[in-house]
C-alpha cells in the first residue's frame, strides 16, 4: 500500500506564492513519476506539472515560469513552489504518483487527498 499526504495549500493574494508538498510512504519497488494536479469547481482535473525520477519536468502552459516542480528522492516528496499566483488558479491541488509496487509490475497511480488552493483579495 502507499499513501501519499499533502500540505501547504490555502488562502493567498494574487501575486503571493504557496508551496506545496507531497510526501509518499509505504512500500515499492520504485517510484517512476511525480506530479500535481489540479481541478476548479465545474471543471475537468488537469495536470499542473509533473517530473519522472531523473527526468525533466513538465509544465501545464498557464503555469510555466511561475510554478516550479521539484522532487527529494531520499524523502520521496514532491514539491510545487507556486509563485505569482492568479484568481484563476484557484482549486484543489492533487498529488500523483505511478508506484511500481514489484520488480515486473505495472506501475499503479496513487493519489493525494487533495489540497485547497485560494487565490483572492
Amino acid at each position: 500500500q502507499v499513501q501519499l499526504v499533502e500540505s501547504g495549500g490555502g488562502l493567498v493574494e494574487p501575486g503571493g506564492s504557496l508551496r506545496l508538498s507531497c510526501a509518499a510512504s509505504g512500500s515499492w519497488f520504485g517510484i517512476g513519476y511525480m506530479g500535481w494536479y489540479r481541478q476548479a469547481p465545474g471543471k475537468e482535473r488537469e495536470l499542473v506539472a509533473g517530473v519522472l525520477s531523473g527526468g525533466i519536468p513538465d509544465y501545464a502552459e498557464a503555469v510555466k515560469g511561475r510554478f516550479t516542480i521539484s522532487r527529494d528522492y531520499a524523502k520521496n516528496t514532491v514539491y510545487l513552489q507556486m509563485n505569482s499566483l492568479k484568481p484563476e488558479d484557484t482549486a484543489v491541488y492533487y498529488c500523483n504518483t505511478k508506484v511500481r509496487r514489484y520488480r515486473f509490475t505495472t506501475p499503479e497511480d496513487y493519489w493525494g487527498q487533495g489540497t485547497q488552493v485560494t487565490v483572492s483579495s
